[in-house]
């Protein structure tokens, strides 16, 4: 018997759990922030520092998955 061969995915599918990677710390980021900012009255400090924080996390995330080379 022959091994079978993975069917590689469909583009559409692979890039929408890339935005879904991306969006996801984003949201994380923004909802900590708020916490942050209504525990220590901080204006809108943390929320601003930790969605920058997400949106990094989430590229990060995101471009290590792009690039990561493909298994032939």
């Amino acid at each position: 018997m022959e091994p079978s061969k993975k069917k590689p995915l469909n583009p559409y599918v692979k890039y929408t759990g890339l935005a879904f990677q991306m969006v996801g710390p984003i949201i994380l980021g923004v909802w900590g922030g708020i916490q942050l900012d209504k525990a220590f009255d901080s204006g809108n400090l943390w929320t601003i520092i930790l969605s920058l924080v997400g949106v990094i996390g989430g590229l990060y995330l995101a471009l290590k998955d792009f690039i990561k080379p493909q298994n032939d």
